[in-house]
């Protein structure tokens, strides 16, 4: 396995520098924790139907050939992989998170993949409320299960406003919040019946008992929607998918 570096990208800005991360310390642990089955577990959890998911957030966020591009909160790096294959070897692609374990497996399938697009990809440690980057940088920015768990989802929507070139997107992907009283039961349902009783077989029931909390303390579609236009966002849509199970939030500068 190669060894990490998180690399510093020479962006036009003096404003780069490494942050502490201002962030649960709770979470951050639990993320870091679950990091070497987040993958197998995703898979067996949503029957593979999280790489659709995936798929359509890179789609909504209209990354292209030779942006240069930020997936937030990225984990073990789908979204990264993803949105490195739009970009192309003309583009750039930073991967930013706050769990070293989720970076270090991030780079390590870099190597294992061994895609030439990928070479396009910078891995950075850092806080999503305080992004190391230039006003107007990036082209297009997603993030995937990122918002929901962040402290400060006002000021962590500002961030991506303000590092996002003018008319580019943000696709952001997580659970759905449902009013719908079915869907809410049965997404309360699946945690508690599947989520958890599969996460003990790793040994992780206690984190993964978290999502249902942090589901009942996300934000509604609308309110999502209304949290991008606040920050200064001109257009923002949430669209529900997978029954209303996830959903993914548009948003335009």
């Amino acid at each position: 396995m190669h060894s990490l570096q998180f690399s510093v990208p020479l962006l036009p800005t003096s404003r780069f520098k490494r942050h502490s991360v201002r962030c649960a310390s709770d979470r951050q642990q639990l993320f870091n924790r679950i990091a070497p089955v987040y993958d197998n577990l995703n898979d067996l959890l949503s029957l593979g139907q999280h790489r659709i998911w995936k798929r359509m957030a890179v789609s909504w966020s209209g990354a292209k050939t030779g942006d240069s591009l930020l997936d937030l909160c990225c984990g073990s790096g789908d979204l990264t992989f993803l949105m490195s294959e739009k970009a192309g070897a003309d583009g750039k692609v930073i991967g930013l998170d706050f769990s070293k374990e989720q970076l270090s497996i991030a780079s390590s399938r870099r190597y294992l993949l061994s895609k030439a697009c990928y070479n396009n990809i910078e891995w950075v440690e850092g806080d999503a409320l305080d992004l190391p980057f230039s006003n107007g940088y990036f082209d297009a920015i997603t993030m995937g299960y990122g918002l929901r768990n962040v402290i400060d989802k006002r000021r962590a929507m500002q961030e991506m406003f303000r590092v996002l070139k003018p008319g580019s997107r943000v696709s952001i992907l997580d659970f759905n919040k449902s009013m719908q009283p079915f869907t809410a039961l049965f997404q309360e349902w699946m945690i508690d019946n599947v989520v958890v009783p599969t996460a003990t077989v790793y040994g992780l029931a206690k984190e993964y008992q978290y999502l249902k909390t942090s589901i009942d303390e996300f934000l509604t579609g609308k309110e999502l929607e209304k949290l991008a236009l606040d920050a200064g966002f001109s257009y923002a849509r949430h669209y529900e998918i997978s029954g209303g199970l996830m959903g993914d939030l548009v948003a335009a500068r």
